[in-house]
């Protein structure tokens, strides 16, 4: 015994780990055990594990032997660096990390082979090695999420607020805990702030224009198929405006200017997520959180092998954003990957709440495949019905009055399940972003909250109705959003849900035009708007009293297409062409999946639109070279293209702007639908992290329609 504890006396001098296998006659337990030793300083602090950035990529459903490296976090196992060794009764060893919170939730099975243990590890959990560290992840010190960190005082013992006391305490079974709404006024009238700028109230309505794909018909003939555009734009924002300029920018934080937010993040630390990945996400959720007004509200679910709710809904006040960026830098990465049941209690935070803001909202972070509730072969995954992962409260298709809870899905890197992300948001009635570069992630949650942070209708609902007695509708194109069209083909209905700040919609109606044999003026169709204010929850109705019609001379010369109408279309003609592709993709054939996008393209750019110079017909034919190039091979496929692909069809038919690739970088060509708030969030975080921006970097939003001239403010 003597020569046992000299060895186990080195490793602790040395500060590395030993195992001390069971000795005849030891009292000892049957399974090899493990001692942690003391790290180098004075604070009893717990190892993470971490993955180098120049260290190769390894996939989750790869075949690393798991005597070389651990198969909960997939990083090296070896003696050292102060992270013990856990060898289980089957021969298989994990981080100590890691197992202890693999099986603290009673899960006795070996990861590895699936069998039972009838002895667990267990991790001693003393108040001094509880604490979260100042810097798990090796931050550098000027780093500005360590200045924030840095910043942040002590939790206090006698606070009312219950949001320190559930890092580790038990969760309720109800998560009706939500913080009390502020209470304060929001501003509706002009004001003026400090610096001599104007605040203006959300006064202006929703713009509707109605445009003919050509403006005259000949009496004598009838047309198939004729399309018209309706065009929906949002209006601007409450925002601070500056007089020397007169640009828009975003108001001040405190200023209740705007729509609250109820919104819940839902994100993965399993064991891939560690090192790197995982302190650029804190760092993300660091920028979310001082980006959130005092009457905005936030929780955070992680996830791993099991759920927890770290805090429920918490106003973000200057309390609530140093406990919530604290409760944040606690997080540490291990486990598997279940995220059908961190997307359940996102959702249950949202249903069980007490009190509503206006606007309510999951982001969810992923990247990696839901290792539990699918334990079949990959090859079986094409079989599987995502939508169970759903719970059915977040379902747009959901009839039971609820406010609908849009789940906006990131996935993160290569080895996340992009076809469950994808399904997950499209039908939640979110949207679905490719972050393929680890320091992007900041940019695009700036991006999606820039549009949260932003919400000036709710519940838009807009209708079509014929008014010529012998026009009957065809069919109403409007991309994922759900249509319908009655009163014997006289009536269409549109659902657009929420809109952000000069956010616009545009749907085609097609009719079919018949003989006249009276001529002149033949009126097609008038537009109705319902919708809320998101503040007052005022209901509005926008009954536009000018109809759009065409002329029916006896004759007519060559026609000039529209090219609002030309443009529209191919939006659509992408989209479409992209699913398609996609469907040839998934089955293997990647030449014709190139085929027909690169048909597509071809249309498209030789399109009067495009000829014309039109922002967005350059930004989509941008998108379908990357997209060809994305499928040059199986493993770009796999690896990068299929997100690629379905965060742009998630794009086009929400048409809403998504991150893919580099599309939120101020030079990308694809920058589709972005609206101006979303551009100074994303503005705002990059100046944040590579400081302040030269003279000419600009960030413009890419508009449909030519944006006009501010109008003058009226006299006071």
């Amino acid at each position: 015994m003597s020569n046992k504890w000299r060895k186990v006396k080195m490793a602790l001098g040395n500060g590395m780990c030993l195992h001390l296998p069971q000795v005849a006659g030891d009292s000892t337990t049957s399974t090899t055990q493990s001692f942690s030793p003391l790290p180098p300083t004075s604070n009893c602090r717990q190892s993470t594990p971490t993955h180098s950035v120049s260290s190769p990529r390894v996939s989750k459903s790869g075949s690393r032997s798991s005597k070389r490296s651990c198969a909960i976090c997939l990083t090296t196992m070896k003696a050292g660096n102060g992270q013990a060794i856990f060898t289980a009764e089957c021969s298989h060893s994990f981080h100590f990390q890691c197992i202890t919170s693999n099986v603290k939730h009673g899960n006795q099975i070996c990861p590895v082979c699936r069998a039972k243990w009838k002895e667990i590890p267990f991790q001693n959990t003393s108040s001094d090695c509880a604490r979260p560290r100042t810097n798990p992840a090796g931050l550098a010190p000027d780093d500005p999420w360590m200045t924030i960190v840095r910043r942040m005082p002590p939790p206090r013992s006698n606070t009312t607020r219950q949001i320190t006391s559930l890092f580790h305490g038990p969760e309720p079974v109800a998560y009706d805990d939500d913080e009390v709404l502020d209470q304060q006024p929001h501003a509706t009238e002009r004001n003026t702030s400090s610096n001599g700028a104007s605040v203006h109230s959300c006064t202006d309505k929703v713009e509707v224009e109605m445009y003919p794909e050509i403006s005259a018909v000949p009496r004598s003939v009838s047309h198939d198929h004729f399309s018209v555009l309706v065009h929906v734009k949002a209006p601007l924002s409450i925002a601070t405006v500056n007089n020397s300029r007169n640009q828009a920018v975003l108001p001040p934080l405190n200023q209740p200017s705007r729509a609250p937010v109820d919104l819940v993040t839902v994100l993965d630390v399993s064991g891939s997520m560690a090192g790197t990945k995982l302190a650029l996400l804190k760092r993300a959720m660091g920028f979310v959180i001082q980006n959130l007004g005092p009457s905005d509200r936030l929780s955070v679910v992680s996830f791993s092998s099991t759920a927890r709710r770290l805090f429920p809904l918490c106003r973000m006040t200057d309390l609530g954003r140093q406990q919530a960026l604290q409760a944040v830098n606690s997080l540490r990465s291990n486990g598997g990957t279940n995220i059908a049941e961190g997307l359940r209690k996102g959702a249950k935070v949202l249903v069980d709440r007490k009190l509503k803001n206006p606007v309510g909202s999951i982001i969810l972070l992923s990247d990696g495949q839901d290792t539990y509730t699918f334990n079949g072969p990959s090859s079986a995954r094409s079989q599987i019905d995502y939508q169970s992962l759903l719970p059915v409260s977040i379902h747009r298709s959901n009839r039971s009055g609820m406010q609908q809870i849009p789940v906006h899905a990131f996935g993160f890197g290569a080895d996340h399940d992009a076809v469950t992300m994808h399904t997950i948001s499209d039908t939640s009635g979110g949207t679905f972003s490719f972050i393929e570069t680890e320091s992007t992630i900041q940019d695009a949650f700036a991006q999606c909250i820039g549009g949260l942070l932003s919400v000036v209708v709710q519940d838009l609902q807009v209708e079509v109705r014929c008014i010529h007695p012998s026009l009957q509708l065809g069919s109403i194109r409007a991309g994922s959003y759900q249509a319908s069209i009655s009163e014997r083909a006289r009536l269409g209905s549109i659902f657009f849900g929420d809109l952000y700040a000069e956010e616009e919609r545009d749907f085609l109606v097609t009719l079919n035009i018949p003989v006249d044999e009276f001529g002149g003026e033949m009126p097609l169709l008038k537009v109705k708007c319902n919708y809320n204010d998101p503040i007052t929850k005022e209901p509005i109705t926008l009954a536009n009293e000018s109809a759009v019609q065409i002329l029916r001379p006896d004759t007519v010369g060559e026609q000039v297409v529209s090219l609002e109408v030309d443009r529209q279309r191919n939006r659509f003609r992408v989209a479409e062409a992209i699913s398609k592709a996609r469907v040839a993709a998934e089955r293997g054939d990647l030449a014709g999946a190139v085929s027909v996008l690169d048909n597509c393209y071809r249309t498209v750019s030789e399109s009067a639109s495009a000829q014309a110079g039109d922002q967005l017909c350059a930004a989509l034919c941008a998108e379908l070279k990357e997209m060809q190039e994305r499928m040059a091979t199986r493993h770009i496929y796999e690896s990068s293209g299929r997100a690629y692909v379905l965060s742009g069809l998630s794009s086009h038919s929400w048409q809403r702007a998504t991150a893919r690739g580099d599309s939120v970088d101020m030079g990308s060509a694809v920058q589709s639908y972005q609206t101006q708030s979303m551009v100074d969030m994303v503005s705002r975080s990059q100046t944040m992290i590579l400081g302040p921006p030269p003279s000419q970097r600009t960030l413009r939003p890419a508009h449909s329609f030519p944006v006009r001239a501010p109008q003058p403010s009226p006299p006071q």
